[in-house]
């Protein structure tokens, strides 16, 4: 099973031919810059498309903490997507309360653990919106 770095290496020397078919649902390549270190940052994220973006999920598996990625979009915004073979560059968003039901259970739709994750913990996991610009 991929994961990781080594998830985010084949992705992308096969335009996701391996790594975006996984454990039934699907996964892009998210590239944020690290907040700190100034450094690009590539992580493997289950998405689902939604309109013209696409939807990932900031839920650290119900930890407490987000993402490191989360993190980083706070500070910078502008990120790269790549899904399958196509490599954008998207601003991502939370979503708003407004959008934010439809869009959670799109997402629990495709990995049903969301639910569970959100049980664990009182931070409200943010559905985030990659717009491409």
């Amino acid at each position: 099973m991929l994961f990781g770095k080594e998830h985010v290496e084949r992705y992308v020397a096969t335009d996701g031919a391996e790594g975006h078919d996984w454990q039934n649902t699907t996964v892009l390549i998210l590239t944020t810059i690290g907040r700190k270190s100034g450094e690009q940052r590539s992580t493997p994220l289950i998405y689902r498309p939604y309109g013209d973006a696409v939807l990932v999920v900031a839920s650290n598996g119900g930890a407490d903490q987000p993402p490191l990625w989360y993190r980083n979009i706070e500070a910078n915004p502008e990120v790269q997507v790549q899904v399958k073979g196509d490599r954008y560059t998207a601003r991502a968003r939370t979503a708003t309360p407004e959008e934010k039901p439809d869009m959670w259970r799109t997402m629990a739709a495709t990995w049903p653990a969301y639910d569970d994750y959100q049980r664990k913990t009182d931070r409200e996991i943010p559905v985030m919106v990659l717009e491409r610009v």
